[in-house]
C-alpha cells in the first residue's frame, strides 16, 4: 500500500525578510416571509389605538385583519401565496386609522358600513385557511386554488378601491368649523389649533427598501416614554437619510410636521420663524420655541442636515418633555441624543431594486443580474444608485453602463441628472465636496494620503512609528524624505514624543462629516470605497501626495522589528498592494520595505520582481561588494528558496556568504545570519549532512555573538531540530524542539509566528516517531492559531493544513484528509503555481488519497497532471 509523504517542516530559511487577504463574508438574505412581522405589528398598533376610540366598527376591522395575520403566522409552509392578501388588509386599516385620525367623526360615519362588511368577508376567510390548513397537507396547492377560486384578491382590492372613493369625499367635504374635538387615546390626537402643518415635501417616488429602519423608528416614536422623542439618523452623505426621514412623515401621523434646513444658523432661524408665522405666534425663533413648549399635542420637527460640527443644535431644541424631533447629520457626535440610526449603504436585493425603477427598466433576470454588478461596483450607496438610475434611463443602455463607468467614475458621480425623482440638489461627489470645503488644510491632507491606501485597515500606528525613523542607520536619508517629515511633524512634539491627541483632533475633523470612520475596537479606520476613490480626484497633481504616503509607509515598516515583521506584514500587505511604491528616481526608494511585505505575505512573485530590481540597482550604484548589495543579494535568495528555486538560492547564498565572512568576519552576524540561510537551502535540496555541519557551526557562534534567547540563535536551533529529524536522530530533534518552544512561548508568546512554526515541528518529530496522535493535536491546535493569526491563505496555514491532512492520512481518517488536500492544492496552485514543490507535493499526497478511497478515475487525472507538470 502506497503512503502518503510524512508531513515537512518547512523551515523557513533565516533571512531578513519572510500575512493573509481578508474575505468579506455575505449576510444571509433575508427570510421571504419577513413581510410578517411588520404588517403584524402595524395590525397591533392601530387595534390599540381603535380600542379608544368611540368607533367599534374601525375596532373590529382592524382586530379581524390581525387575526387573519396571526393565522398566517400558523401556516407552516408557502404563506408567501397570501401575502398580497394580507398586505392589502393591512394597507385598508392603516388608511382608516389615518383618515379618522385627521378628520374625526367626518370620516369615521362615512366608513362604518363598509369597516363592517369587510370584518364579515375577513372572518369567512379566516374560517376558510383554518380548515384548509386542517384538512389538506398540499396546502400550497389549495391555497392557490382557494385564492382562484375565491377571487379573494380582487374582494380585497374592491373594498381598498371603495374605501378609497370615500377618502376623496371625506377630503371635498371636510370644512374646518365642522371639525369636533375628539376625546381619545394619545395615538388618536386630540385637535387644538385650526391648522395642521407639514410642510415636508414626500419621499422620492422611487424610495426602497430601508424597512428595519423605520421600524425602529416607528416603534421608538410609538413608544410613550414621558419624555420629549428625539431620533438622529446619521451618516455619509448621499446614504439617504433625509429620504428615510421623509418616508417616515408620510407613513406617520403627526398633528404639525415642520422641516428646518439645519444647514447654517441663518437657515435654523428661518426655518424656526416660519413656524411662528405658520401659528400666528410671532415671527422670532424663540417665539416658534415657546409655541413648540407650551402645544402638548403631536408634533414633530425634522431638523434636515445638522452637519456642521460648530453649531450646537441643543440650542435650537424645545426645552420640554413632550413633542417629537428627527435629526439627520453626517456627525457622528449627534448619536449623543436618544435614539439614533447609522445609515450606510443598502441591503443587495433593494438596491437593485432601486436601481432597475430608476432606469425604468423591467425586473428580468437578466436585468437583475446586470443591475446587481453594477449596484455591487457603486458600493450600495443610495444616491450614486439613483444617479446610476437615471442616466441609463436616459442612455437607455443598462449593459453597457458598468463599463462605461469604471472608465468614467468621476465624470459620472458628479453629473446631475436632468429628470429627478426627489429635490436632493446635490451629486455623490460634489456632496463630499462640500464637506470636504470644511476641513482644515491639516485634515484634508490626511484624508488625501489615505486615499493613496485601502480604503480600510488604515491605523495611527502606521503614521506614528514612521515618525520615530531611525535616519542613523536606514536608508533613505533626511534630505530626500522632507515632504512626510513635514507632514509628520504636525502630531510630533518637540522631544520627538508622538502626539495622539494631536492626531485625534484631525480625525475627529473628518470623523465629523463622516468621511472616515473608526472602530474603536480594531483601533483601525476605514472609509467609504466610493469616498476613497473620490478624494483621489480632488488632488490636482497625485505625484507629490503618493509620494508622501509612500515614504511614510516605507519609514513605517522599516521600524518594524523582524520578529514583529510577519504579523504587521499581515496588517500592511493590502496597503502596500495598492501604493507599492513611487518612481525611486525621483522620490525616497523604499522598495526594499515593501519587499519584505510581499515576502512575508507569501506574494513571493512580487517579492521577487522587487528584489531583482533592487539588486540590479544596488549592484549600479554601490558596487558588488556593498553591504547593501550583499543584503540585496540575500534577500533575492530567499525568495527563490520560498519560490521552490533551491539551486538559484544556493548559487547566490555561497557567493554572499564568501563575500561577508571576507568583509566583515565569521563571528558578525550578517556574516552568521547568511550561513543560516545556506544551511535552510542545503537542507532543502537533500544535502542534510552539509547542512549539518554548517547549521552547528552557525548555532555555536549565535549563541557566542547574539545569546542563546536571540530570535535568531532559537531559529537556527529549530532548524538544526528538523536536519536531526531527516537525519533520524530523533530524540536529539524531539529535545532541540521541546527547549526552543520553551523559549518562544515564554519570550514571544504562544500564538507568534514563530512559535508556532516551533510547535509544528516538534508536531513533525512526533510523527516521526510514531507518536501520531500527539502530532494531530498539536497540529489541529497549529492550524487553528495560524488561521487566526495570517489567515487561510497564507504559505504557512497552507503548510499546517497539508501536515494535519497528512496524519490524517496516516490514522486512516482518509475523508478528513482528502478534504484538506484537495483546498491545499486549490490555494498553492492559486498562491504559488502549478510547478511549485510544494503544490506537487500536494497533488502527490492528493493521489495517494484518491488511490485508497478507491477514486480510480480522479488518482489517474491527477497524476496526468503531475507528469504534465514535471516536463
Amino acid at each position: 500500500m502506497s503512503t502518503a509523504s510524512p508531513p515537512t517542516s518547512g523551515s523557513p530559511a533565516p533571512h531578513t525578510i519572510r500575512g493573509t487577504i481578508l474575505r468579506p463574508f455575505k449576510v444571509p438574505p433575508k427570510s421571504k416571509s419577513d413581510w410578517l412581522a411588520p404588517a403584524i405589528l402595524t395590525a397591533k398598533t392601530i387595534t390599540a389605538a381603535a380600542e379608544c376610540a368611540p368607533f367599534p366598527y374601525v375596532k373590529g376591522v382592524s382586530g379581524t385583519v390581525l387575526i387573519l395575520l396571526e393565522t398566517v403566522v400558523t401556516v407552516k409552509k408557502n404563506r408567501e401565496d397570501l401575502e398580497e392578501l394580507c398586505s392589502s388588509s393591512t394597507e385598508i386599516i392603516t388608511i382608516l386609522h389615518d383618515q379618522i385620525k385627521a378628520h374625526g367623526n367626518t370620516a369615521a360615519v362615512k366608513f362604518k358600513g363598509l369597516c363592517e362588511e369587510l370584518e364579515s368577508y375577513l372572518e369567512a376567510v379566516i374560517l376558510a385557511i383554518r380548515n384548509m390548513q386542517d384538512r389538506f397537507k398540499g396546502f400550497r396547492g389549495r391555497v392557490k386554488e382557494f385564492l382562484k377560486s375565491s377571487s379573494l384578491t380582487e374582494e380585497i382590492a374592491g373594498y381598498q378601491a371603495q374605501i378609497q372613493g370615500l377618502m376623496a369625499i371625506v377630503e371635498t367635504n371636510f370644512k374646518v368649523d365642522e371639525m369636533h374635538a375628539i376625546i381619545t387615546a394619545p395615538s388618536f390626537a386630540v385637535v387644538k389649533t385650526v391648522e395642521n402643518i407639514n410642510n415636508c415635501p414626500p419621499p422620492s417616488r422611487i424610495f426602497q427598501g430601508r424597512q428595519a429602519i423605520l421600524d425602529k423608528m416607528h416603534q421608538f416614536f410609538d413608544t410613550e416614554s414621558g419624555n420629549q422623542h428625539i431620533y438622529v439618523l446619521y451618516g455619509l452623505g448621499g446614504a439617504g437619510k433625509t429620504q428615510i426621514a421623509l418616508k417616515f412623515i408620510e407613513q406617520s401621523s403627526f398633528s404639525n410636521v415642520f422641516l428646518v434646513d439645519t444647514s447654517k444658523v441663518e437657515t435654523i432661524d428661518t426655518g424656526l420663524n416660519s413656524i411662528a408665522v405658520s401659528k400666528s405666534v410671532g415671527n422670532s425663533a424663540q417665539d416658534a420655541l415657546r409655541w413648540l413648549q407650551s402645544n402638548h399635542s403631536k408634533w414633530l420637527v425634522f431638523f434636515d442636515n445638522a452637519d456642521d460640527p460648530k453649531i450646537n443644535l441643543n440650542d435650537f431644541l424645545p426645552k420640554c418633555n413632550y413633542g417629537n424631533i428627527i435629526i439627520t447629520s453626517r456627525n457622528p457626535e449627534l448619536r449623543s441624543y436618544e435614539a439614533h440610526t447609522f445609515v450606510s449603504d443598502m441591503e443587495e436585493a433593494d438596491a437593485t431594486t432601486l436601481l432597475l425603477r430608476g432606469a425604468t427598466k423591467e425586473h428580468s433576470e437578466e436585468n437583475l443580474k446586470l443591475a446587481t454588478a453594477i449596484v455591487k461596483e457603486l458600493y450600495y450607496l443610495p444616491l450614486a444608485i439613483v444617479q446610476a438610475g437615471a442616466f441609463i434611463s436616459k442612455s437607455e443602455d443598462l449593459e453597457g453602463y458598468l463599463d462605461l463607468y469604471l472608465n468614467n467614475r468621476a465624470r459620472l458621480l458628479s453629473e446631475k441628472a436632468a429628470q429627478s425623482h426627489d429635490d436632493y440638489a446635490q451629486t455623490v461627489f460634489t456632496t463630499w465636496q462640500i464637506s470636504f470645503n470644511q476641513l482644515s488644510h491639516l485634515a484634508a491632507t490626511l484624508l488625501q494620503l489615505c486615499s493613496f491606501l485601502h480604503y480600510t485597515g488604515i491605523s495611527e500606528d502606521m503614521f506614528s512609528t514612521a515618525s520615530k525613523y531611525d535616519f542613523s542607520l536606514s536608508w533613505p536619508p533626511r534630505e530626500e524624505l522632507q515632504e512626510p517629515l513635514e507632514f509628520l511633524s504636525h502630531f510630533v512634539e518637540p522631544t520627538g514624543e508622538w502626539n495622539s491627541l494631536k492626531f485625534l483632533d484631525v480625525t475627529n475633523e473628518i470623523k465629523a462629516y463622516s468621511l472616515i470612520s473608526f472602530d474603536a475596537k480594531a483601533k483601525l479606520f476605514s472609509i467609504h470605497p466610493l469616498v476613497h476613490a473620490w478624494s483621489r480626484s480632488t488632488l490636482l497633481d497625485e505625484e507629490p501626495l503618493q509620494s508622501c504616503m509612500s515614504s511614510i509607509l516605507g519609514m513605517c515598516i522599516k521600524k518594524i522589528p523582524e520578529n514583529e515583521m510577519e504579523l504587521a506584514s499581515v496588517r500592511l500587505i493590502s496597503h502596500v498592494g495598492l501604493l507599492e511604491y513611487a518612481n525611486p528616481d525621483r522620490v525616497a526608494d523604499f522598495r526594499r520595505a515593501f519587499s519584505q511585505i510581499y515576502y512575508y505575505t507569501g506574494k513571493f512573485k512580487d517579492a521577487q520582481a522587487l528584489a531583482e530590481l533592487i539588486l540590479e540597482r544596488s549592484k549600479f550604484l554601490l558596487g558588488d561588494d556593498h553591504a547593501d548589495t550583499l543584503s540585496a543579494m540575500g534577500n533575492l535568495a530567499s525568495t527563490y528558496f520560498d519560490l521552490g528555486e533551491s539551486l538559484k538560492a544556493k548559487e547566490l547564498e555561497v557567493l554572499v556568504l564568501e563575500k561577508r565572512t571576507k568583509i566583515l568576519g565569521e563571528d558578525h552576524p550578517d556574516t552568521l545570519l547568511a550561513m543560516g540561510s545556506l544551511a535552510s537551502t542545503y537542507y532543502m535540496l537533500g544535502e542534510f549532512q552539509k547542512a549539518k555541519e554548517l547549521e552547528l557551526l552557525a548555532l555555536e557562534k549565535h549563541t557566542k555573538v547574539l545569546g542563546e534567547d536571540h530570535p535568531r540563535t532559537l531559529l537556527v536551533m529549530g532548524n538544526l531540530a528538523s536536519i536531526y529529524s531527516d537525519l533520524g536522530e530523533f530524540q536529539k530533534a524531539k529535545k532541540l524542539d521541546v527547549l526552543v518552544l520553551e523559549k518562544h512561548t515564554k519570550i514571544l508568546g504562544e500564538d507568534h509566528p514563530d512559535t508556532l512554526f516551533t510547535l509544528s515541528n516538534l508536531a513533525i518529530t512526533y510523527y516521526t516517531l510514531g507518536e501520531f496522535q500527539k502530532a494531530k493535536e498539536i497540529e489541529v491546535l497549529v492550524l487553528e492559531k495560524r488561521t487566526k493569526v495570517l489567515g487561510m491563505d497564507h504559505p504557512n496555514t497552507l503548510r499546517a493544513m497539508a501536515n494535519l491532512a497528512v496524519t490524517y492520512y496516516t490514522l486512516g481518517d482518509l475523508n478528513k484528509a482528502l478534504g484538506l488536500e484537495v483546498e491545499v492544492l486549490q490555494k498553492r496552485k492559486q498562491l504559488l503555481g502549478d510547478k511549485h514543490p510544494d503544490t506537487i507535493l500536494a497533488m502527490e499526497n492528493l493521489v495517494k488519497t484518491y488511490q485508497n478511497l478507491g477514486k480510480q478515475e480522479e488518482m489517474e487525472e491527477l497524476e496526468q497532471l503531475i507528469e504534465d507538470t514535471k516536463k
